[in-house]
């Protein structure tokens, strides 16, 4: 399986990217710099949810329902016309819902990696997580998804495809600093990373994705 940043290569990677851009005026490197990093952590986030029966019951009924992947069918409409507030409003939720009460941190520590404000990178969050519910949806029913087992399963190989099981618990480790069960609990130490955390999120990323 291709992991989730092989996903930012591709023609659909590279649309929602220019899009993404277009809809935040942010240039397009920048963008694309954020959703690199941001997407394995909000990926991460959703993998720890998942691992209660609770979280993992309302992930797959939210990718069996509403996030389907059908916003996928439509991305240069979507971005044509200016993202509709109901899929902004969706995003924020689920925003909320994975990262909770650290996205504001999330956004403030991706923002000063990439050299862009907060406020610029939870607008480009808020517009790429439904199109991230989108593709976890596609990829749920193409792989015959259908209980916690297999969602968690089908995170954890799009976060470091299946070579990268030692990587992988690395990154889940260095997520949740203070073994609180909180998946991105010290972000911002993370990502600006000093020497000890081997060079932060980035430097990590890379070796993880071969970047």
């Amino acid at each position: 399986m291709s992991g989730i940043l092989d996903l930012l290569n591709s023609d659909l990677g590279k649309t929602l990217i220019s899009g993404v851009a277009g809809q935040t005026n942010q240039p397009q490197e920048k963008t694309q710099s954020v959703l690199t990093m941001a997407l394995p952590v909000l990926m991460q986030a959703m993998k720890r949810n998942a691992s209660t029966p609770e979280g993992a019951a309302g992930l797959m009924s939210a990718l069996s329902s509403k996030h389907d992947g059908s916003i996928l069918d439509n991305l240069g409409g979507l971005f044509n016309g200016g993202v509709d507030d109901n899929v902004l409003n969706d995003g924020s939720k689920i925003l909320g819902h994975v990262l909770g009460s650290k996205e504001q941190a999330v956004a403030s520590t991706l923002g000063a990696k990439s050299g862009m404000d907060a406020g610029s990178v939870s607008q480009i969050l808020k517009v790429a997580a439904p199109i991230l519910m989108g593709v976890l949806g596609k990829q749920t029913q193409q792989n015959n998804v259908s209980n916690a087992s297999g969602i968690t399963d089908l995170l954890g190989g799009l976060i470091g495809g299946s070579s990268a099981g030692q990587e992988q618990s690395f990154l889940e480790s260095i997520l949740d600093a203070d073994g609180d069960g909180s998946v991105v609990d010290d972000v911002a130490g993370m990502v600006l990373g000093g020497s000890k955390k081997k060079g932060g999120l980035g430097g990590l990323l890379g070796g993880l994705f071969g970047k």
